[in-house]
């Protein structure tokens, strides 16, 4: 009787000692492809030699430029607010 209980309470924790690894390696990255996959807008972009359309040069530039300046020039602090009690 001793031995049969033995038997099966090892058997019970057995399961306890299985690796996954093997499952969880050939998973490894699948959400980070995915997400990646569902960021690009069109795959095959890189193949199109056509400039893109819709802002010309001029504004395009003054734009890049303004983007520039912006980081050139540190935002000034704000005043204090200073509360008086009479």
């Amino acid at each position: 009787m001793k031995t049969t209980l033995s038997f099966l309470l090892l058997a019970a924790c057995l399961p306890g000692c299985m690796h996954t690894t093997p499952e969880w390696d050939r998973q490894f990255g699948n959400a980070t492809r995915a997400n990646l996959a569902v960021q690009v807008l069109d795959p095959s972009a890189a193949a199109n030699r056509q400039s893109a359309t819709g802002v010309d040069g001029r504004a395009a530039k003054g734009a890049y430029e303004r983007y520039q300046k912006s980081f050139a020039q540190p935002e000034s602090a704000p005043a204090p607010l200073v509360i008086r009690s009479q």
